[in-house]
């Protein structure tokens, strides 16, 4: 059994996905009942109602678990605490894997939910867990978001300069990954960015999803001053709208990228590129 935490988020569901794939049972830990069937339909055998936050709860969870793959909650002002609760429970009850999710470039002090990211990743590191910890690049599931709008208005909007770059990774490529190395043996204590094979400006996005849907498609700049409106607006968190505000103005003026070799190295195969994770998702063949 493996535990799965953060499981109903998108990234939990792929996880799930790809290891019930390889024939192994998933124990899944949700923050709310109604999450429960979620999981269920990606393929997890057992679910767990529990807060992250809380250490008994996680180590009730963990309990006869051969693994855990760790997800904490997207930018989340408690990564560090919930890093330890995760840490705790898998010292506790002896897990022979510990798979932290971590993200591309966490030494990175001026995105800081990369930052915490880190702190976790020390931890791990002084914790004597046989651990991995995986490092992905942002999703091209992110540009989902946005779909309606793209296909409906040709517009592609973003928070941060058309002309930046960023090595955005599919989160199906990702979750393959996650489960070679929670199956396979050789991957204890290493360290794995997840990059994807092409470093694409935003005006390049938007030509090959004008390419796939047979119309223009421009990319757009959203005003950080509208998009912070906006994220208000729509009940996101102080520490949340700040985090993103920074994050935005990082890939602004560095962009975000890394190099494939090693995800194609655990893949067996390239990983996927961009082009062809719009026909998939135009297909309606996405698997997350």
């Amino acid at each position: 059994m493996i535990l799965v935490t953060g499981a109903a988020g998108k990234t939990g569901r792929a996880i799930i996905r790809a290891l019930v794939g390889r024939g192994q049972l998933v124990r899944a830990l949700v923050r709310r009942p109604e999450d429960i069937p979620v999981v269920g339909q990606r393929g997890a055998q057992d679910a767990v109602v529990g807060d992250m936050r809380d250490a008994v709860a996680f180590r009730q969870a963990a309990q006869g678990t051969a693994a855990i793959y760790h997800i904490c909650p997207n930018v989340s002002p408690d990564e560090v605490t919930i890093g330890e609760a995760a840490i705790t429970a898998a010292q506790a009850t002896g897990v022979e894997r510990f798979v932290y999710h971590s993200v591309l470039h966490p030494q990175t002090e001026a995105m800081p939910h990369h930052w915490l990211k880190l702190r976790v990743e020390e931890r791990l590191l002084e914790s004597r867990l046989p651990f991995t910890i995986l490092q992905p690049a942002a999703y091209m599931q992110n540009v989902l978001a946005h779909w309606e709008r793209i296909a409906t208005q040709g517009s592609y909007p973003v928070a941060y300069s058309v002309e930046t770059r960023l090595g955005m990774v599919d989160l199906v490529d990702v979750a393959e990954a996650a489960a070679v190395v929670l199956t396979e043996p050789g991957h204890l204590g290493a360290t794995y960015e997840l990059a994807g094979p092409e470093a694409l400006s935003q005006t390049e996005v938007a030509a090959i999803l004008g390419r796939q849907l047979c119309r223009p498609v421009r990319a757009e700049v959203i005003p950080l001053d509208a998009w912070e409106h906006n994220a208000q607006a729509s009940g996101m968190g102080e520490y949340q709208v700040a985090a993103l505000l920074k994050m935005f103005r990082y890939y602004d003026r560095h962009g975000f990228w890394g190099n494939p070799n090693v995800l194609n190295w655990l893949l067996g195969r390239s990983a996927t590129r961009f082009e062809a994770f719009v026909a998939r998702t135009m297909r309606g063949k996405d698997a997350v």
